[in-house]
């Protein structure tokens, strides 16, 4: 009941934010570029930043249809729970004629984890520039009533078609992956210029024990961290947002962060490296970490795996694609963690040589790592089931866990009911 209510719920209090947000938008009027996408919009907005750094303001930890307006108003959750929902009402009127900021430029990161979403938010923003990285099945279980009742034939489309909001919205450039079919099929949706960002430059891709090495074209670039091959587009997208912003590019890339939760290193206890990926799980997500982490140089090799959540009628056929991706590795163990993993992937697989393992609740999968981890081994965690909470008990230094993600208290509580 609940989940319906906020449903019900949600645009109709977001408007009232946006109202607000909209007369500071008004006031401040900067050059507004969206970076959207299903999958690695965050990465692509770090790299931006790391290029044009204080030039422009960046919204953080907010791309939602409340979040980007409480970033606009300069409003901040801080433990996400219920009690500070009266504060944020009452303050977003005067948060409307605060001081504007001195950037020109605000770069927003902006999803769409529901129809409407996409309109909502590209109504508000108005880009002048949009970034379109990805497009693929995320939140689905929100778009499947549209597949039933054939607005579209899949829930791939319609997902597509919201954050196609963000072109038709566009005012200039859109800047998009043009490797996508999905992608493409929007473009028809802009007046803007479109500029098509093809894998066809990509010479080389090599994942080293802790960076990443791309040739693109004559050029050689060096990540100070190990990141899925498709960032290629986020390194040619932020290119060519300089190049229309007339702005010199740091080729060294010696600036660029990861946000917390993407493919993060950590020494472990007992020698052992964690590859820390558990900000989120969508299909296409999960198969360019599986597929980096293939060619990760380590000769002992983990996976833990958690459920791909929100994907609706697609939940059974994406959780056995896992095991099809799974099976080629040169894996010493395969450790499971929730009911979809094991319930789908499970018997899809074939156990490499140390087993595989699965279990529905986290706490249990953190008995089993530490009762059988050796010394030397790379453990990668990806997906749901609150898989930050056991990377806390495996870190080598404690306080490397304020820069795992989700440290508000709301999950704070919630890790602490699961045990962890």
């Amino acid at each position: 009941m609940i989940r319906i209510i906020k449903k019900i719920l949600y645009f109709p209090l977001a408007y009232y934010f946006r109202f607000w947000a909209q007369i500071q938008l008004s006031i401040w009027r900067p050059t507004i570029i969206v970076v959207t996408g299903s999958s690695g919009k965050t990465t692509l907005l770090h790299l931006i930043e790391s290029q044009i750094q204080d030039k422009a303001r960046y919204s953080h930890l907010a791309n939602s249809s409340f979040g980007i307006p409480f970033d606009i108003l300069g409003l901040k959750r801080t433990t996400l729970t219920f009690n500070e929902w009266p504060y944020l009402f009452l303050l977003a009127p005067f948060k409307a004629f605060k001081a504007i900021p001195n950037e020109k430029i605000y770069i927003v990161e902006a999803d769409c984890d529901r129809p409407g979403e996409g309109k909502f938010l590209a109504n508000l923003l108005k880009p002048e520039i949009t970034l379109w990285i990805s497009s693929s099945l995320t939140h689905s279980v929100n778009f499947d009533y549209l597949v039933r009742n054939r607005s579209f034939s899949s829930a791939e489309e319609a997902i597509a078609y919201e954050f196609g909001y963000f072109l038709e919205y566009t005012k200039k450039m859109a800047i998009v992956n043009g490797d996508s079919s999905l992608i493409k099929k929007q473009l028809t949706r802009t007046n803007a210029q479109i500029l098509q960002i093809s894998q066809i430059s990509l010479k080389s891709y090599k994942i080293l024990e802790d960076r990443t090495e791309f040739i693109i074209g004559d050029k050689k670039y060096s990540i100070n961290f190990i990141v899925p091959k498709e960032v290629f587009y986020s390194l040619q997208m932020t290119f060519a947002l300089l190049e229309y912003l007339k702005i010199e590019p740091d080729s060294t890339l010696s600036k660029f962060t990861l946000a917390p939760g993407r493919c993060n290193l950590f020494n472990g206890i007992n020698n052992t490296t964690i590859i820390d990926s558990t900000y989120n799980a969508t299909p296409d997500g999960v198969k360019s970490i599986l597929e980096m982490f293939g060619k990760y140089p380590s000769k002992n090799k983990w996976i833990v795996l958690g459920d791909m959540i929100e994907l609706g009628d697609e939940e059974k056929a994406e959780h056995e694609k896992l095991a099809v991706l799974i099976n080629p590795m040169n894996l010493s163990k395969v450790i499971l963690i929730g009911p979809r993993v094991s319930n789908y992937t499970y018997p899809k697989l074939s156990p490499p040589t140390g087993g595989t393992k699965h279990f529905v609740l986290p706490k249990e999968g953190l008995e089993y790592i530490l009762q059988n981890i050796k010394g030397g081994e790379t453990i990668l965690f990806k997906g749901a089931r609150f898989l930050e909470g056991i990377i806390e008990h495996l870190l080598f230094d404690k306080n490397d866990v304020k820069k795992l993600c989700r440290r508000e208290k709301n999950w704070q509580l919630r890790r602490k009911k699961w045990g962890l």
